[in-house]
């Protein structure tokens, strides 16, 4: 197939789902043009991505540009979602594009690019939502911590759910990456054929990039890991340092704890003044963190979709614990493949069994890789979006 990927984002190993999906549906024979927004200087990824498409091209997306959406948006039905990624010179070479090359379909990833596929007509059209924003939303307001998060959530939610179902009608098809995104999403779209027309495809890991390392485990050191910029994740590692540190340092008082991410907000900077906890910002390559830990802990306060850092941990075979909201888009089983706790009490006692049982870890450990192997596998999850391509094409 002849597929027009249009991101607002340069795919990469940080924008993993593109990144994955164009790397498995290169291998597969497709040939990809990928057209991408740069919010800055994405350089660094552009190499990565370039050897699995046939034609890229990357329009700049400057902050001015950006702030003046946005701004735009305030007092309108658009999202700031949406608004944040309208591009006139996007606009301009998919238009120029469409008048002189012929594609068999054309794919369009998240919320702020879903404007540019509205206005295609003639090309059968998927759009990847990833995830259900109205749910993160509904869900930001009722758990987070932050009152910025709760605000900026009810500021966009009633417009969100408008927006989410209205765009996603537009297309021939709408991906989610779990069951209850697809759910939420199929409840806001005004089509007969909303459960039908939004089709779950879950994320996966590269098995190949993380695989376990010749690393010695640190002793009694805990990770968490993500963006620390994000708000589910500062929601969750406060909750981690605040409700469960104290308890296993109750019974572990050296238990050390590394918070690894990009861009920690200041009240997760602030959390290194406690000597036990280290906040290292940016860092060029996750997997030792990881690969040393005695476990990852990730206590998910709210979310939607899957958690990548789960999936990431268990690759490299390090025991993970976390809560049941991080297992809903997951079939993995806790007590076998990973450990889940609705309270901090049961994380902390979870972490202090993992602290005391090399025994347990290491078969945790071994059962979490072995899950994400035959679950999350992104050749196998390549495959499984070409068929949802192939179900478009038969039935147009």
């Amino acid at each position: 197939m002849r597929i027009l990927y249009i991101t607002p984002y340069v795919p990469s190993r940080i924008r993993i789902r593109p990144y994955n999906f164009i790397k498995g549906l290169s291998a597969r024979g497709h040939a990809i043009t990928l057209f991408a927004l740069a919010p800055g200087d994405e350089s660094e990824y552009i190499d990565d991505i370039r050897p699995h498409c046939q034609h890229l091209e990357i329009v700049q997306h400057p902050l001015s540009r950006i702030l003046t959406n946005c701004a735009g948006s305030l007092f309108s039905s658009t999202p700031l979602q949406a608004a944040h990624g309208r591009s006139p010179a996007m606009r301009q070479l998919i238009e120029h594009t469409l008048q002189k090359d012929d594609f068999d379909l054309i794919h369009v990833e998240h919320l702020r690019a879903s404007e540019w596929g509205r206005w295609i007509q003639g090309v059968p059209k998927v759009y990847d939502s990833v995830d259900c924003i109205s749910l993160l939303f509904e869900r930001t307001i009722a758990s987070s911590p932050q009152i910025t998060s709760r605000f900026m959530a009810r500021l966009e939610l009633g417009r969100t759910r408008r927006y989410e179902g209205r765009i996603s009608s537009e297309y021939d098809k709408v991906l989610v990456t779990s069951q209850e995104d697809k759910e939420s999403l199929a409840e806001l779209m005004d089509v007969d054929d909303s459960p039908k027309r939004v089709t779950v495809v879950p994320n996966g890991v590269d098995l190949d990039y993380f695989t376990p390392l010749a690393l010695d485990r640190q002793p009694e050191t805990l990770v968490f890991t993500g963006k620390m910029s994000y708000h589910a994740n500062v929601a969750s590692a406060l909750y981690l340092c605040s409700e469960i540190m104290p308890l296993i340092w109750n019974e572990r008082p050296n238990a050390q704890l590394w918070i690894v991410g990009k861009d920690p907000a200041a009240p997760i900077r602030a959390l290194a003044q406690d000597y036990r906890i280290k906040v290292t910002g940016y860092v060029p390559d996750l997997r030792p963190y990881l690969a040393q830990a005695t476990a990852a802990v990730t206590p998910i306060r709210y979310g939607v979709g899957i958690q990548n850092k789960v999936l990431e941990a268990m690759a490299l075979a390090t025991p993970v614990v976390t809560t049941p909201q991080a297992c809903l888009a997951l079939s993995a089983e806790p007590g076998r493949h990973l450990m889940a706790g609705d309270s901090p009490d049961a994380i902390a006692q979870h972490v202090l069994r993992l602290l005391a049982d090399r025994e347990l870890r290491d078969r945790i450990g071994a059962s979490g890789r072995a899950y994400v192997e035959e679950h999350h596998n992104w050749l196998s999850i390549a495959a499984s979006l070409e068929a949802v391509y192939k179900q478009v094409l038969d039935e147009r």
